[in-house]
């Protein structure tokens, strides 16, 4: 394998998607309220994608470092593990994407941002900081949040309520808190993802210390966590649709409901962790199709 497809399979380009669904929905939301720009648009989707590059690599180191990855663990195996890429190169390339992060999350905010009062444009650079930060730690340093069970918290605050709620506000220079209600939908929903997969490798975590909500809490406990966060993403979708109720197009994003709905018959029948890995993907992948269609439902008249 050359060295090209050696960082596209680092990169792990099949998160993308999920990353996407904040910025496509924060956008949507925007243009519902009549204020949209495509330049917010374009540099938000480039900044959470960089952002998540940027966390899939650090999970790779950090996971290989902390001696997560390893023989026994039943996801797919990832560069540093199998010794593809060196921890000296891996490092370097969290860097190369720590900067552009902040470079396109700097172009955006100041663009975005363009006069509104300095102290909100400094809480925006704070928050950019903070999801740097948040990107990076998950499973790197001496104390990554990710091993002591807040990932899911972490996951929902940066994809579900800055990522939906920082996009709506960097178009239209105002904040609905009726916006949370979508925010939070897209953040438990991406929560989800990640409890498959901390389901998936529960037994490895166990073994090397890696304490996820999953290994706190067991798999029963964790099938009914899954459950009560896609179906309270939908309850959350609903009531905005009610609250701003204009056309019964709005309600669209429910065909997407016998995905999820799947998602959770299969997890709840679950024995083999190892199988949930498709369940992984189909969950990120339903979760882009909801923003999209809930973004459309939103527009059409």
């Amino acid at each position: 394998m050359n060295v090209f497809l050696l960082w596209i399979k680092a990169f792990r380009l099949r998160t993308l998607p999920l990353a996407l669904s904040s910025a496509i929905l924060g956008s949507f939301l925007a243009l519902a309220f009549g204020q949209f720009s495509w330049i917010v648009f374009i540099l938000a989707s480039f900044t959470t994608l960089f952002l998540q590059i940027l966390s899939n690599l650090a999970n790779d180191y950090g996971d290989f470092v902390h001696g997560i990855d390893n023989e026994n663990r039943v996801g797919p195996e990832r560069v540093t593990q199998l010794g593809l890429i060196s921890k000296k190169m891996m490092k370097v390339m969290i860097i190369i994407f720590v900067f552009l992060s902040l470079i396109s999350g700097s172009a955006l905010i100041l663009i975005g941002l363009r006069g509104v009062p300095v102290k909100n444009i400094i809480v925006l650079f704070l928050l950019g900081f903070s999801a740097i930060f948040a990107a990076i730690n998950y499973t790197v340093g001496k104390k990554p949040y990710g091993y002591v069970g807040l990932g899911d918290l972490f996951v929902f605050i940066y994809f579900g309520i800055v990522g939906v709620a920082g996009t709506f506000y960097l178009h239209t220079h105002f904040l609905n808190p009726w916006v949370l209600l979508p925010a939070s939908a897209i953040g438990l929903l991406s929560s989800g993802v990640l409890n498959l997969n901390n389901m998936r490798d529960i037994a490895n975590d166990s073994i090397t210390g890696k304490r996820t909500l999953v290994v706190c809490i067991g798999s029963k406990a964790a099938k009914y966590y899954h459950t009560a966060l896609i179906s309270l993403s939908f309850i959350f979708s609903v009531i905005y649709a009610i609250k701003y109720f204009t056309s019964i197009y709005q309600f669209i994003f429910i065909l997407t409901s016998p995905l999820f709905f799947m998602n959770i018959m299969v997890v709840i029948q679950n024995t083999e962790p190892s199988q949930l890995n498709n369940e992984l993907k189909k969950l990120a992948f339903s979760t882009f199709i909801f923003s999209v269609t809930f973004g459309i439902g939103l527009i059409i008249q």
